[in-house]
């Protein structure tokens, strides 16, 4: 979807910089995923005392399977 929007010199400057990326597209387009993925993750404070592990579950053994 082609649109044009105003846009901070100086804010985009910096985004450049952070992210490593090469234009102004690229910064948009990874600061929109970023906001997605910060906005549909889920809240771990919501899943409090929703998740129930099977008996003899050893959290700290998988940690050592994924690592």
């Amino acid at each position: 979807m082609r649109t044009n929007i105003v846009l901070d010199d100086e804010l985009i400057q910096e985004a450049l910089t952070a992210t490593g990326a090469r234009t102004k597209r690229e910064v948009v387009h990874l600061a929109l995923q970023e906001l997605v993925r910060s906005r549909t993750k889920k809240n771990l404070l919501d899943l409090a005392g929703r998740v129930r592990f099977r008996q003899g579950f050893d959290y700290k053994e998988m940690r050592k399977l994924r690592g």
